[in-house]
């Protein structure tokens, strides 16, 4: 299958080698042979990008070709070829948050939430242009030069946006059980910018504690976990934590979108 891929789209990229896999997407590090520029190119899950048909999918992702933000990864290109559905975003130099976390468990309060704050500026504008991210998680805010940039804004929403209730289908759930807002756990087909400040606030507790809001074996008794129970304050956990940002983070994860902050924003 990616010999296929490779083949058809030889004058454009040289893929190089694999990088990363998820439910969504295999990434492979390429060459942009026209720009001479090292790229990410990630190949859509094939049985998805059947669900979704070619078409659908490329109008959906043209959305947030548009968006320009220093904290926001951009899309370079996205197309079809050798029956694979593919986007083209650049290469980061520099590990992710997920790698960071998971060597070190926590950050310091300062640098946690500066973190935050950009990644909320980005979401903020990405907002303002109806663009939600719908799988903000530690594995796509990169570290560049140790300022966070936010990777595969708009995918998810793209995906669902053209895959409608047929994903389910495919046995693929969009978004991250840890990170993910209850209203996306129930499966609700309206939900807005304030699911993005809810797995920014599960990130920012993480980074704080070490751990994130709700635990558990399953990804069912995770999501078991965020529609019933309430995360421990991140003080309890982490003393030195001002009182101002457990509240700030709180807010951010309460389980009705309402009771959250209304924009990134705030």
């Amino acid at each position: 299958m990616i010999e296929r891929l490779t083949a058809a789209i030889a004058d454009r990229y040289r893929i190089e080698r694999e990088i990363g896999a998820g439910g969504m997407a295999t990434v492979y590090l390429a060459q942009d042979v026209r720009h001479d520029r090292p790229v990410a190119l990630k190949v859509l899950n094939p049985e998805l990008g059947a669900v979704l048909g070619v078409e659908r999918f490329l109008a959906e992702i043209k959305v947030t070709a548009n968006l320009q933000h220093p904290n926001l990864l951009p899309l370079f290109d996205s197309g079809e070829a050798g029956g694979l559905l593919f986007y083209v975003m650049p290469f980061v130099e520099g590990e992710s948050l997920r790698a960071r976390l998971d060597r070190e468990k926590q950050l310091p309060i300062d640098e946690a939430v500066r973190m935050a704050v950009a990644v909320a500026n980005a979401l903020d504008y990405a907002h303002a242009h109806h663009v939600i991210h719908r799988d903000l998680k530690p594995e796509n805010i990169l570290l560049q030069a140790g300022q966070p940039v936010v990777a595969d804004f708009g995918i998810a929403l793209a995906v669902s946006n053209a895959g409608g209730n047929r994903i389910t289908q495919t046995g693929l759930s969009l978004g991250t059980p840890q990170y993910m807002s209850p209203e996306q756990a129930t499966g609700d087909r309206v939900i807005d910018g304030r699911t993005d400040i809810y797995s920014l606030g599960a990130i920012l507790y993480e980074m704080l504690t070490g751990e994130p809001p709700h635990l558990g074996n399953t990804s069912q008794a995770i999501i078991a976990r965020l529609l019933t129970e309430r995360p421990h304050g991140v003080r309890a956990s982490r003393p030195a934590v001002p009182e101002h940002i457990e509240l700030a983070v709180a807010r951010a994860l309460e389980k009705l979108p309402a009771d959250r902050f209304s924009t990134a924003r705030e």
